[in-house]
């Protein structure tokens, strides 16, 4: 049983386009990701796919899948945050008739549908330690249990998973198991964000826009030079998914206009200063503002790059680490804990790249 629900049309369409063509473009940082994907796919191995939304994370575990030993066994995603913690250990693991109210047959859990095949486990991070735990057992022995059963199944299985968040954080923080950590992280494929490969971007506008021609039976045009060249300086925080809704937008409505409009409004959102019309304008208050808002937004990247080590980040950025310290101070980035987690990127709704 194989999950079609949110497949990119990217992956629809292989059979048109090459994919390494579009999916992997002319980077070496997705060259290289390609190469190390090659050599992991045939390899019986957990791989841990890790990156922001919307980066193609989804993609790369179905190309995987496609290129390992077990392509012509089912390949079955499990979005952990779509489903509500209470009914998440039915779907994974299945349970047995009258194991709980409502329990009136037997039912098969998501890791039995994919014997002999790949399970794709999407934002692992989301999985409470009860589930760590059984999904550890899994991984060590191939063995689970369904709910209300008294004996384990065997199952053969390849397992993938991915994450957008900092999964070394989550074990600091007690929310991940290290154990399990150590057992999905065996490969490790990193999906570098769009704002990474903008040469990339106009052979994704293409692609984006001859597939939706066909798709919708219309004729939009090419993206005017001036438009494309806003396209590469955007910074595209939900990476190749936003592009993709931008140009389907520019398919359907046929009009520049929409895609301009939204990358205005969205820049503004990116930085909004505060401007008084009604009286003078600071231009160089604001300019302060927007070099400090920048300012926080860099040194928080490379603290969580490096984990919260804060002489590495120094390093990292040609500082001395006292004035890491006092930039720190500055611009209120927390240092406890607790309180760096809720800056750690949450998870994107969203079916065409995960």
């Amino acid at each position: 049983m194989t999950s079609t629900s949110s497949i990119s049309p990217l992956i629809q369409s292989l059979g048109e386009i090459p994919p390494e063509a579009v999916v992997f473009g002319r980077s070496d940082a997705m060259q290289a990701l390609r190469n190390r994907m090659d050599k992991v796919a045939s390899a019986n191995v957990p791989v841990l796919i890790h990156g922001e939304s919307g980066t193609g994370k989804d993609i790369i575990a179905r190309m995987i899948h496609g290129l390992s030993p077990w392509r012509t066994g089912p390949f079955v995603k499990v979005n952990c945050p779509a489903i509500p913690g209470t009914l998440l250990e039915s779907e994974l693991f299945g349970y047995e008739k009258g194991a709980f109210t409502g329990a009136y047959g037997t039912k098969p859990g998501r890791v039995e549908l994919a014997h002999r095949g790949t399970l794709f486990l999407d934002e692992i991070s989301e999985l409470d330690l009860g589930l760590q735990s059984k999904l550890l057992q899994l991984l060590q022995d191939g063995q689970f249990c369904r709910i209300g059963a008294q004996e384990d199944k065997k199952v053969e299985v390849r397992i993938v998973c991915a994450t957008n968040r900092q999964l070394e954080v989550e074990v600091e923080a007690g929310t991940f198991r290290q154990d399990l950590y150590y057992r999905i992280n065996v490969v490790n494929l990193f999906m570098p964000p769009l704002r990474e490969r903008r040469s990339e971007i106009p052979d994704l506008v293409d692609y984006f826009l001859q597939f939706y021609n066909r798709k919708f039976n219309s004729r939009a045009r090419e993206l005017s030079t001036e438009l494309m060249t806003s396209l590469q300086k955007y910074h595209w925080p939900g990476n190749i998914r936003e592009l993709e809704n931008l140009i389907k937008r520019y398919v359907i409505l046929g009009n520049e206009d929409v895609i301009t409009g939204d990358l205005v409004t969205r820049e503004q959102e990116y930085f909004n200063p505060d401007i008084n019309l009604d009286g003078p304008i600071s231009l160089k208050k604001l300019t302060r503002q927007a070099t400090r808002e920048l300012e926080r937004k860099v040194i928080l990247k490379v603290l969580q790059a490096h984990h919260w080590n804060r002489k590495q980040s120094a390093r990292a950025l040609s500082i001395s680490y006292r004035a890491l310290l006092y930039k720190i101070r500055d611009a209120g980035i927390p240092t406890n804990r607790s309180t760096r987690r809720r800056l750690e990127p949450v998870p994107n709704q969203g079916a065409a790249a995960d």
